[in-house]
């Protein structure tokens, strides 16, 4: 099997408590899309982006419900962030900060927020911070 990217691509790995539930949870909220699943850790790709799911259990660290606090916060730069956001409320994420436009040095730049059930923070905003602006 060869890979299909040339260049480094940063990943991210989601501290779960049931991987094979939280990989059904994220297809129906995100879109997410299994690359490969070995049971405890999963490969997922969403809108592009490889995530990786994984049940921490003896292995050194911890879920968000373990620590009491999120682990980690996934921000994702999408064409369509308010359907992204909706998608994911209306599966069950807490939607404590509503898409919105935000000024910023290059223009408005559209992003909102919401936890998963597993008690990640998920930033989702358009694609406008992505390419070199001046400052």
């Amino acid at each position: 099997m060869t890979s299909q990217t040339s260049g480094p691509v940063i990943s991210l790995m989601l501290a779960v408590p049931d991987a094979p539930d939280a990989a059904r949870w994220y297809a129906r909220a995100v879109g997410a899309r299994e690359l490969w699943n070995l049971g405890s850790v999963i490969g997922l790709e969403v809108e592009g982006a490889p995530i990786f799911l994984g049940e921490p259990e003896k292995n050194g660290w911890a879920t968000p419900g373990e620590t009491g606090t999120t682990t980690v916060r996934v921000e994702i730069f999408v064409d369509d962030p308010d359907g992204f956001v909706a998608r994911a409320v209306a599966a069950g994420a807490d939607n404590d900060d509503p898409v919105r436009d935000h000024e910023m040095p290059w223009g408005p730049h559209r992003q909102g927020g919401f936890f998963d059930p597993y008690g990640h923070r998920w930033l989702v905003g358009d694609r406008s911070p992505l390419g070199p602006h001046p400052t």
